[in-house]
């Protein structure tokens, strides 16, 4: 039901006058995101306003460089990053002062190689990976301390394989997909124990096809994403059962108004519709287009950007023994 999910993010925006849209304020800047991105991998983004958009963001980025939420609020790494994805989608970084931008991300970074959220001083594996996406993004990877960085997010895994928001804490699919996700920006995916966390990942699976973000928690669509693009990442898609996943998520769409709900029969919204969408793409639906498991973006853009995050190839390391065989070979007839 395309057609229809993407009539309800198209008017979600037209709504201004909503109790929903008003409540929903402080993460504008992300939902804006989430709706271009999906209505991007629909084949739908020219439907909407590429100029107000535009200078909804430029009038959101603060003097320290930063981006907020909405005009008016506290610039964030999160809303810096989700601006700078949308403006991305529509190959018009220009319209931000890209070096404050870069300035500001790289004021962030503590000296353990951790990064704030904002000047409050949250310190959370989530804005790791927000900076490095963001600086990835704009080419700039090199304005912060790349090796303390990853120094930081690799003391946040635990001994199931997992990783949590800081040293010590559990490991949560959604910190795992940020994780991974930072690793792979970072050229560091073989630091992962992929066979470890792939069947952490997995287990995530329950009986209805729908995957949770940690033990005994219920199902929900947004894992579909979390899970299954760090599963992508490190190489292990092909561990969790497909086919059922897939009718997990078809069974949270809403049929009268179109989106995506987190579960069948509750409340639709953008998050849960971009992720829903997302998951179907990673697990090949051809009426959708390819999305990157590492910036949530449609990998025609990654295209443009000619950016090519690391992925974990589960072919690879029997490549390597039959090449490691056939050296041997080599060696060993060269001898006789």
């Amino acid at each position: 039901m395309l057609d229809k999910h993407a009539d309800y993010i198209a008017a979600y925006g037209s709504k201004n006058d909503d109790y929903e849209y008003t409540l929903s304020e402080y993460l504008r800047m992300s939902g804006i995101y989430w709706g271009l991105t999906v209505m991007d991998l629909m084949g739908q983004l020219p439907r909407m306003n590429q100029q107000e958009i535009i200078d909804f963001i430029t009038a959101c980025q603060h003097e320290c460089g930063g981006i907020s939420a909405s005009i008016g609020h506290d610039p964030h790494l999160l809303y810096t990053l989700s601006a700078i994805q949308i403006l991305c989608l529509y190959d018009s970084t220009d319209a931000i002062d890209v070096d404050k931008v870069v300035e500001y991300i790289k004021g962030l970074q503590q000296e353990d190689g951790s990064f704030a959220g904002d000047k409050w001083g949250e310190i959370d594996t989530r804005f790791s990976f927000c900076a490095a996406a963001a600086l990835a993004l704009l080419g700039r990877m090199d304005a912060i301390n790349v090796d303390k960085a990853v120094e930081f997010v690799l003391s946040c895994m635990n001994f199931d394989g997992g990783f949590g928001c800081r040293p010590g804490s559990e490991s949560h699919a959604g910190q795992i997909y940020c994780c991974t996700g930072f690793l792979s920006l970072t050229g560091q995916l073989h630091q992962v124990n992929a066979d470890l966390l792939g069947w952490w990942l997995c287990e995530r699976q329950l009986l209805s096809g729908g995957l949770n973000g940690r033990p005994e928690k219920l199902p929900d669509v947004c894992y579909s994403w979390w899970v299954l693009a760090s599963l992508k990442i490190i190489g292990k898609i092909h561990w969790i059962d497909k086919a059922k996943l897939r009718t997990f998520i078809l069974a949270c769409q809403d049929e009268e108004t179109g989106g995506f709900a987190d579960r069948p029969g509750d409340m639709v919204d953008p998050f849960h519709t971009l992720f829903g969408v997302a998951g179907l793409s990673l697990l090949g639906d051809k009426q959708i287009k390819p999305v990157n498991p590492v910036l949530c973006m449609p990998e025609d853009i990654m295209q443009r950007l000619n950016l090519k995050p690391e992925l974990l190839n589960f072919f690879l390391p029997m490549l390597t023994l039959v090449l490691l065989h056939h050296r041997n070979l080599e060696i060993i007839f060269s001898h006789a």
